[in-house]
């Protein structure tokens, strides 16, 4: 099982759409194991977006995620990231296929709706900015063997 980070950004939850872009994910068949509702501090978000310090665009990616509230939660399956990625779209509205969460509500090229972890080690660090382990929930899913044709807990 793998897991990955993701973001309601700022301009997802001022618009509303909390619940359509989760429900995508949950459709999907990925398993939130963590949810909150935040405000991302000046110094979190600079831990965040470390790797594009000194880019143009870094002063306003900071700016963008401090700028609101957000919600931030852990969702876990096979090829999560993966899964999630081509969910969310291409980075820039107008670019993004419709089918997507940002072909489909977005039409921005920088206020984009949700952040997705883009690798297995930028979930694991990213997961660990937004929680503490104690706050990730383990718990079986039934449904499990139907989505990702689990035999005795290995996906065949």
């Amino acid at each position: 099982m793998q897991r990955t980070l993701l973001i309601v950004k700022p301009d997802g939850v001022v618009r509303r759409l909390i619940g359509k872009i989760i429900a995508r994910f949950e459709d999907k068949g990925l398993r939130i194991v963590g949810m909150k509702m935040m405000r991302v501090s000046s110094a979190l978000a600079k831990k965040h977006y470390a790797e594009h310090k000194g880019k143009s665009f870094y002063p306003c990616l900071i700016n963008f995620i401090t700028s609101g509230p957000v919600v931030v939660f852990v969702v876990e399956g096979v090829e999560a990231i993966a899964i999630c990625r081509k969910m969310m779209g291409a980075t820039f509205g107008p670019e993004a296929a419709p089918g997507t969460i940002r072909g489909d509500f977005g039409a921005s090229r920088s206020n984009n709706l949700i952040h997705g972890s883009d690798s297995p080690k930028s979930a694991k660090r990213e997961i660990a900015l937004y929680f503490k382990s104690s706050e990730l929930i383990k718990y079986s899913d039934e449904d499990y063997k139907w989505i990702y044709n689990y035999s005795e807990g290995n996906p065949v």
